[in-house]
């Protein structure tokens, strides 16, 4: 995986000291059955009580020894992973935000959650594995061998049959293995992704009482995730208690010609017991290794995972590296010849041959059916998205060859699904502006038309705001979104249906206050209500992604068969 190269290069000296105190670890424990069986052959066998004392002081030593590299393996261990994993989620969090709509789109919003929260925890547990574990097997594995054939060559014979049989294992292990694991991490994310379903429309489940439906879908998810984790699981139990089995078979074989062999004088008693001792160790080494394969194969389906958002480059980029947007027709934007279409669909573009023209300083409404395209045409301005042909020009500069965030600075967006962030109402609308002082955000709220009910509660601007603005109406959530784009004093003002929630009365205070403080800024206004742009200075009409029409009021009711269309029949429900 490209993206771990980052942080080999630096945590590879703290792994290294990690490792080195793990093998210190490692050659203690295989030295000790050797020092065993010299004394039982010469201590023990011969009653010499000062070899026994002398042998067992020094067997003593070595396991303080062990015991000091040990702890200070698992404290470098842990220092490590726990900076690995932090470093490594902060890392991914860092590239989501740095993505566009475009590479956004292509992951499950659930699936983004489980691959920094789930899927980097199991990376990190093998980094820390493989600092506790995964070379230690391997040491004592193969040092077990190399002290067992030392001991005794004739015995050796067992463990030639017995390593390749538990290898084989190993390798079945891991090859069966992965696929069943990403298969468990895929059924995660649907798990998630019902979930953070069900709680961001919760309103709408409680209202219509579909608590059944949503139960039984979440129990679907579930239960899915439950068996291919029991699969997963099924196949990993198969291979420890075979991988066992074959060593203790193996050592009740050294136990049956080690006996034979002390019966005739040809074997000693404490070499058995020693070579007892290692094929216990490769026993423990071999479960170990079966046990990291099993963490190495959730971590490769998760790094993975991870990896695919590594690799995603940002579609947005900028040609020339222009780093300032032009001063001289700041607030102007030009669509010439655009044509968009979303990756992935197979229909008609989204929007058709758009041109039209902006001036600094106009109030444009833009109206039309639903699925017309308005929300989409005021999205490529600041570049979400980049247009699929044609050209969109800013401030008499093309988009694309100015760095996104500089273009971005001199826009303030309303989306038309208000969010708010959790914390109080002066910090959300200093979202707009953070350096903004109390008075600006007043005064910005003022004019959207917040200042009267933020005035009246308890703690004011202080106001606390509940997950997702769950204690503000939607009208209420509205008016602060227009205040923490209002704050930021932009160029160009985009209201996307941002009064949809407000009744008639609060939105035209809203727009006199606009029209006070829009004093040379380029507004645009897309609005489902008719009398929300009736008084703009420009009227861009769409339908079915095309631009049917543009003009004053007057001039589309003479001239434009779609908009007065739209007028009759919400002035004709209006008067009913």
């Amino acid at each position: 995986m490209k993206f771990l190269s980052k942080y080999i290069k630096k945590y590879w000296k703290s792994f290294s000291i990690a490792v080195l105190f793990l093998t210190f670890e490692a050659i203690c424990d295989l030295m000790q059955p050797t020092i065993m069986a010299k004394i039982i052959d010469q201590g023990v066998a011969n009653r010499d009580i000062r070899y026994v004392l002398q042998m067992g002081g020094l067997m003593l030593a070595i396991t303080a020894f062990g015991a000091v590299s040990a702890s200070t393996r698992s404290i470098m261990a842990s220092i490590v992973s726990q900076n690995f994993g932090t470093e490594l989620r902060s890392d991914l969090f860092k590239k989501v935000q740095t993505l566009s709509f475009k590479n956004l789109d292509k992951f499950d919003r659930a699936s983004l959650i489980t691959r920094l929260t789930n899927d980097v925890t199991q990376v990190q547990v093998f980094v820390n594995g493989t600092m506790r574990i995964f070379v230690k097997a391997p040491l004592l594995a193969l040092g077990g061998l190399v002290m067992a054939v030392r001991l005794n060559l004739h015995l050796s014979v067992v463990l030639a049959v017995v390593v390749p049989i538990v290898a084989l294992f190993i390798i079945l292990n891991l090859r069966l293995g992965f696929p069943l694991f990403s298969k468990v991490q895929q059924a995660l994310d649907r798990v998630n992704g019902v979930m953070r379903e069900y709680l961001s429309g919760v309103r709408v489940v409680k209202a219509f009482n579909r608590f059944d439906v949503e139960i039984g879908k979440f129990t679907k998810a579930n239960d899915h995730f439950k068996n291919q984790s029991i699969a997963a699981g099924r196949l990993m139990s198969v291979f420890s208690p075979a991988i066992m089995l074959t060593v203790n078979l193996g050592i009740v074989v050294v136990l049956w010609i080690g006996g034979i062999g002390v019966e005739h004088g040809t074997i000693q008693v404490g070499h058995i017991i020693a070579f007892t001792n290692y094929m216990t160790q490769i026993l423990f080494s071999l479960m170990m290794i079966s046990m990291v394969f099993n963490m190495f194969v959730r971590a490769k389906a998760s790094a993975g995972r991870i990896d695919e958002v590594f690799m995603q480059k940002d579609g947005i980029t900028w040609e020339n590296g222009i780093a300032e947007r032009p001063q001289a027709e700041k607030g102007r934007i030009d669509f010439e010849n655009v044509t968009f279409s979303y990756e992935g669909t197979s229909g008609e573009p989204i929007l058709k041959n758009i041109n039209l023209t902006i001036l600094p300083g106009e109030t444009v409404g833009v109206i039309g059916s639903t699925g017309s395209g308005k929300s989409t045409l005021v999205g490529l301005i600041p570049r979400f998205y980049d247009v699929t042909s044609g050209t969109i020009k800013v401030d008499g500069q093309d988009s694309k060859l100015v760095n996104p965030k500089k273009l971005r600075e001199g826009i303030a967006m309303v989306p038309q699904k208000n969010i708010l962030f959790t914390g109080s109402v002066a910090e959300n609308i200093r979202w707009g502006k953070e350096t903004a002082t109390q008075e600006e955000v007043i005064a910005a709220a003022a004019i959207a038309g917040a200042h009267d009910f933020i005035a009246a509660a308890p703690e004011g601007y202080e106001t606390q705001i509940g997950q997702g603005g769950v204690n503000f109406s939607g009208g209420q959530k509205q008016r602060i979104s227009i205040a923490r784009a209002l704050v930021k004093k932009p160029e160009i003002l985009i209201l996307d249906d941002s009064t949809s929630a407000v009744d008639v009365a609060t939105e035209a205070k809203i727009k006199e206050g606009l029209k006070k403080y829009a004093n040379g800024l380029t507004c645009i206004l897309i609005a489902q209500r008719i009398t929300s742009i009736m008084d703009a200075d420009k009227i861009v009409v769409l339908d079915k992604g095309e631009l049917v029409g543009v003009g004053t009021h007057g001039q589309l009711m003479a001239e434009c068969t779609v908009y007065k269309e739209i007028y009759h029949s919400q002035i004709g429900k209006e008067v009913v």
